[in-house]
């Protein structure tokens, strides 16, 4: 086995294990618990965790996905956050190589990843994640040479300040509530890590997403005209492709222009 495969494995257990802590982040932080004491318990009948059934995907698997006490379910949410985190690190760096950018695009998924997680569930986008995320999406900028800070601070202005804007006239218009403002802060969050251009690409994928999984969820008669996405899921993803291919997609469509 060659050293870049070695890498990769070795890359591949570190999104593990940070998987494993996104998915207590996302069951605890809009429960208003500490994501680090009380140790892991069952939701259900509060028997704690011991460590070798906490080996992420692998304990999922030996346990056949239930408690080993009261053989409750074990939500498919966890390995998928796990897997889907191990994958995320592999591919950036796959994509950016053994670099700093790559463990600060390695740290921003983590954001995305929680995020969707908790708005899946909860439809919230916590103040927890997206202000501390976008004042170190800023930070960042100020010093790192693949993104400058003029651009970052107008990605968060322009993604921030214009879905508050969309949600504000929605308010004037219909008189209802139509997008929460964690929307926006999140938002905000993607412009400071990817600037003007990954915000407005990610703003384009996730309304075209939404959009699409909303009207076949109305053509299907499984969602009413006025039922409730979790958008940040979609900005989310958006977001990660934007992360990857964000800056080649928004240079052709202004070539296209």
């Amino acid at each position: 086995m060659n050293l870049a495969w070695l890498l990769d494995l070795w890359v591949a257990a570190a999104g593990l294990v940070a998987g494993s802590y996104l998915n207590v982040v996302i069951h605890r932080l809009p429960r208003r618990i500490s994501t680090v004491l009380p140790r892991s318990r069952c939701p259900h009948c509060g028997a704690p965790i011991h460590p070798w059934d906490n080996v992420p995907l692998i304990s999922f698997l030996l346990l056949r996905g239930r408690c080993r006490h009261c053989r409750a379910p074990i939500p498919w949410r966890y390995p998928l956050v796990e897997a889907a985190t191990a994958a995320l690190f592999v591919g950036c760096l796959m994509r950016f190589g053994p670099t700093p950018r790559a463990l600060v695009a390695a740290a921003f998924g983590c954001l995305l990843i929680a995020l969707a997680g908790i708005d899946l569930e909860h439809y919230l986008l916590p103040d927890g994640i997206t202000l501390p995320g976008l004042a170190a999406g800023l930070a960042i900028a100020w010093f790192a040479p693949w993104i400058d800070f003029g651009s970052a601070a107008l990605g968060a202005l322009l993604g921030g300040g214009g879905l508050w804007l969309v949600a504000e006239l929605w308010v004037l218009l219909r008189h209802e509530e139509g997008m929460g403002l964690g929307d926006a802060k999140m938002l905000a969050m993607v412009g400071a890590f990817l600037g003007w251009k990954g915000v407005l690409v990610t703003l384009l994928l996730g309304s075209a997403a939404g959009s699409l999984v909303g009207l076949a969820g109305v053509a299907s008669g499984r969602l009413g005209m006025k039922a409730r996405l979790p958008f940040g899921v979609f900005l989310a993803l958006a977001a990660l492709a934007a992360l990857f291919v964000g800056e080649p997609l928004a240079d052709a469509y202004g070539r296209l222009l």
